[in-house]
């Protein structure tokens, strides 16, 4: 019967995010092209600006570089792009002709995926463990100190923490070099698992990690808080400090298993926040992930590119939620059993 249950429960969650995906994908379609401006119009601008070429002639470089037929039906467009899609193909990118969005995609990824799964790491671990020390601190000056630091962190935005940190860090006080920060990894230096490769990796996407970390760890620690409060209340506590179990024991298996249930559900909505304010972090910072590629791609009005980074940023979302709402399941059975109404 459980196991049923539990089967019929994640059809559903997958079903559901699939559906969610092809809606989320349709919307980016048509939301793009309602942008001012186009692909040929931003292509010609760059070239009278940038290279003082005439009008004329941008204009027929411009006929000659794209291949996508721009001014065919929108409703035309949109059934090419579901077909290609269902066919794994992104189609190509409008400025560097010739080459698959799938592959320019997939080469900006895992520096977005680096920063990102780095800093949420750190965030949640740090956020859950200070969290419980407030509860069990409760009153004392150490909660009063890291509930108001916890309160400033959560209530400023990260761009606006990124704009702190290259001002006051890297301009004023001059403690880094934010120059030779810029990029995902420095010149000369190859890929590969040694110590050379992830010390830069790491020195290249400090900054980015550092205001992701700023900008979500008040929301566990303020979170954590107030669950572990409610949770030392319970019946099953008491009993278990009857029985005369170690402190150590019952912070970790009675308190803070059922305590980090509400912060875990939240962690889902972090990582949707946290993609989508990639865009701002990584242009600040010169970092070349996802957001930095869809900034250029938004200027130069690459629809496929644009298209293919939004995609892969909501299928990352949709795809950890689910994993975030299975795990969570499996936590709290009673979740799958309520699924079934």
């Amino acid at each position: 019967m459980l196991r049923k249950i539990a089967s019929s429960y994640l059809l559903r969650r997958v079903a559901k995010a699939l559906i969610t995906i092809f809606v989320m994908a349709s919307l980016t379609f048509f939301l793009i092209r309602l942008m001012p401006g186009s692909p040929v119009e931003a292509y010609i601008a760059n070239l009278v600006t940038q290279y003082n070429v005439s009008y004329e002639n941008a204009k027929q470089q411009a006929a000659s570089l794209f291949s996508l037929d721009l001014n065919a039906p929108v409703y035309q467009q949109y059934l090419e792009y579901l077909g290609n899609l269902a066919r794994g193909d992104l189609g190509e990118s409008l400025i560097s002709r010739g080459v698959p969005v799938s592959e320019i995609v997939l080469a900006y990824l895992p520096w977005t995926l680096f920063s990102i799964g780095t800093a949420l790491i750190i965030s949640f671990s740090l956020g859950i463990m200070l969290g419980m020390l407030m509860a069990y601190k409760r009153e004392t000056k150490l909660d009063h100190i890291l509930t108001n630091l916890g309160s400033i962190v959560s209530s400023v935005p990260d761009y606006l923490m990124g704009i702190l940190i290259l001002v006051w860090v890297g301009v004023q006080w001059e403690l880094i070099d934010i120059t030779n920060m810029r990029g995902s990894l420095s010149p000369g230096i190859q890929p590969g698992f040694n110590l050379t490769f992830i010390g830069d990796a790491f020195y290249h996407a400090s900054l980015p990690i550092i205001t992701y970390v700023l900008g979500t760890i008040g929301l566990w620690m303020l979170t954590m808080r107030g669950s572990t409060e409610s949770t030392l209340g319970e019946d099953y506590v008491t009993v278990a400090k009857a029985r005369g179990l170690k402190e150590r024991r019952i912070a970790t298996a009675y308190v803070g298993r059922n305590a980090a249930l509400p912060p875990f559900t939240q962690l889902s909505i972090s990582i949707a926040l946290v993609f989508g304010g990639s865009l701002l972090i990584e242009w600040l910072f010169v970092y070349e992930g996802l957001g930095y590629l869809l900034y250029n791609a938004i200027q130069q009005r690459d629809y496929p590119v644009m298209q293919g980074v939004f995609l892969m940023i909501t299928t990352m979302v949709i795809v950890a939620n689910l994993l975030a709402d299975l795990l969570y399941s499996r936590l709290d059975p009673r979740i799958r059993v309520a699924g079934r109404d």
